[in-house]
């Protein structure tokens, strides 16, 4: 039977070892809070590497702003991933977008063979899409194993409704993986209402974009 699991989103080496020291399943490393998460630096990912025994998987995306990229960044995008997957990490976050807020299939399949055999998971750039049935089924398409969503909500708890409804029109073909101002306060509400699942946060309740070790074994304690 499928249990529920714990990513913790890591902006910083020591959010890594934190994660790993009370109990997170796996982390998402990240570079930059403020933007919502880049590709982290080369340097940082080894370290992290070496350290971690659980799982790591790793943002893939050249800046902030809007999911739609240029063929440079798309460029700089593949060969993150080739450095990266060099590393020994054990998966890949992005997702990219065409201007009128479709799934751009090629690029994000390009990425998918490129990562492979790794696991992929197609980051909130989901919660922009125009439509929820259609990218989800190209997010499919793509061989995206995973999608981190708040269900187009500004939070988890906004975007519960379509967070259920995504659940259930994606079955058993991708995961499901609620994210976006997740905390220990409002985890058993998505409980509730969501079959068993990965849940992502950060952890971080204060300014020093550290994760918190008591929120994380809060979160798991739910878990």
């Amino acid at each position: 039977m499928k249990k529920n699991q714990l990513e913790i989103a890591c902006f910083n080496y020591e959010s890594a070892i934190i994660a790993q020291d009370n109990g997170a399943d796996r982390i998402e490393l990240c570079d930059d809070m403020r933007l919502g998460g880049t590709t982290p630096n080369l340097i940082t990912a080894e370290r992290v590497r070496e350290k971690l025994t659980i799982k790591m998987h790793v943002i893939i995306r050249p800046r902030g702003g809007d999911f739609v990229y240029t063929e440079e960044e798309f460029q700089e995008m593949k060969q993150d991933i080739k450095q990266l997957k060099a590393l020994g990490v054990d998966g890949f976050v992005f997702g990219i977008l065409n201007q009128d807020g479709s799934v751009n299939k090629e690029q994000n399949l390009e990425l998918v063979q490129l990562a492979s055999p790794l696991s992929c998971t197609f980051h909130r750039a989901f919660d922009v899409v125009n439509s929820i049935e259609q990218g989800l089924e190209e997010v499919i398409a793509c061989g995206f194993q995973t999608i981190l969503t708040s269900g187009r909500g500004k939070n988890v708890e906004e975007g519960i409704l379509d967070l259920q409804l995504i659940q259930k029109l994606a079955g058993d073909r991708i995961e499901i993986m609620p994210g976006g101002g997740l905390r220990s306060s409002n985890i058993k509400l998505l409980q509730e209402k969501l079959q068993p699942t990965f849940y992502h946060s950060s952890a971080i309740t204060d300014q020093n974009e550290k994760a918190n070790p008591e929120e994380i074994k809060e979160l798991k304690n739910f878990l």
